[in-house]
């Protein structure tokens, strides 16, 4: 049975944190020996989502870190709005004076998330959407392009600083070559961040760091409806309704010490 992944001494800077696959994946990597800064954002869910998401999206990522310092590893939350550029070095310092250099990044927090569309088309398991207007494009592309983007960089030039040979650059996406209809500004903003990632794992490869996506299933972080797994069903793009746990584990193979040579890969899982 293979060694599990052991990443004692590292240290993990985890966007969108407070619930759903970035929780999971924080507590998921402190379990295996890193330590954990988590970042995340309280915010307001649409009404038509299950009241269960909405709780969600309104977590304290205080509660997730107390977890995981109770279960004996090393977590701290920030809120942090990362529409905010000047919050992004400041994490990045925060980390690094409770636990040490981040070399671990992993690129999970969604923004607005706007249903934006050019022809109100209905997207799967929500109502029509608005149309595409430069509020949806800013609010989307702050959060899951550019903060993404300056996350990137921020964890480049640390690592240039201290000379480092190690790390690991970890974003989720989603959409797909023709775009993500019903939720463009989203779909859109998830291709920009593979762009800016698969870029990275060219230009920081011989520096120790790897650099690769992961494009989850249908991962039930509680907006997942009986219409869902109904579409999910018949679906030939789609084959389970995956839990957070499960793309958790996806995300601490490609963090694990044995996946030194694996990057610029978009790895979908179904």
């Amino acid at each position: 049975m293979p060694a599990q992944p052991d990443l004692t001494g590292h240290v993990a800077l985890v966007s969108g944190a407070n619930h759903g696959i970035g929780a999971a994946t924080a507590r998921l990597l402190a379990v295996h020996g890193a330590a954990v800064l988590l970042t995340y954002l309280r915010t307001e869910a649409s009404a038509q989502y299950p009241a269960r998401y909405q709780d969600s999206r309104r977590a304290d990522g205080h509660q997730v870190a107390a977890g995981i310092v109770a279960d004996g590893g090393q977590a701290r939350a920030v809120e942090a709005d990362l529409l905010d550029v000047s919050v992004i070095p400041r994490l990045f310092a925060e980390a690094e004076q409770a636990f040490g250099p981040v070399d671990i990044l992993i690129n999970n927090a969604t923004g607005h998330c706007a249903h934006d569309s050019f022809a109100a088309r209905r997207a799967v398991g929500r109502k029509s959407p608005d149309t595409l207007t430069a509020a949806t494009f800013d609010q989307t592309f702050g959060v899951d392009a550019r903060a993404g983007a300056l996350m990137i960089a921020e964890f480049a030039r640390r690592h240039l600083e201290r000379q480092a040979t190690w790390g690991r650059i970890i974003g989720l996406t989603s959409g797909g070559p023709m775009g993500f209809p019903g939720e463009l500004s989203y779909g859109a903003a998830k291709a920009a961040l593979e762009n800016y990632t698969m870029a990275a794992s060219v230009e920081l490869g011989r520096l120790g760091v790897t650099a690769n996506m992961i494009y989850p299933p249908v991962t039930d972080t509680g907006w997942v409806t009986d219409d869902v797994r109904e579409f999910v069903s018949h679906s030939d793009d789609h084959i389970h309704v995956a839990r957070p746990e499960d793309v958790a584990g996806a995300i601490l193979l490609l963090c694990a010490p044995a996946a030194s040579m694996i990057t610029g890969n978009i790895v979908r899982m179904r």
